[in-house]
């Protein structure tokens, strides 16, 4: 599925949150291995954001200001 796909689910985004849940599964909860699926959700959510507005709300996603500052953290290698 891609993002137009996962924007569409009901909740919004949730195939990519499961995404991470099984991944963190399956790598017995190491987080460095499932960045690119914590990627993933970030894109969603804030393309969720962009069309739905700051004050939308689905439970894939952490909130508007909440996300842009993780995506920050993220872009200047901060996990």
């Amino acid at each position: 599925m891609g993002l137009q796909d996962d924007l569409k689910t009901d909740p919004p985004c949730h195939p990519r949150a499961c995404a991470i849940q099984d991944c963190l599964t399956r790598s017995g909860y190491d987080e460095g291995k499932c960045t690119k699926f914590v990627d993933a959700l970030y894109e969603c959510c804030n393309a969720f954001y962009e069309k739905n507005g700051d004050n939308a709300s689905t439970v894939s996603c952490p909130k508007a200001h909440l996300l842009r500052l993780k995506m920050e953290q993220r872009k200047k290698g901060i996990r």
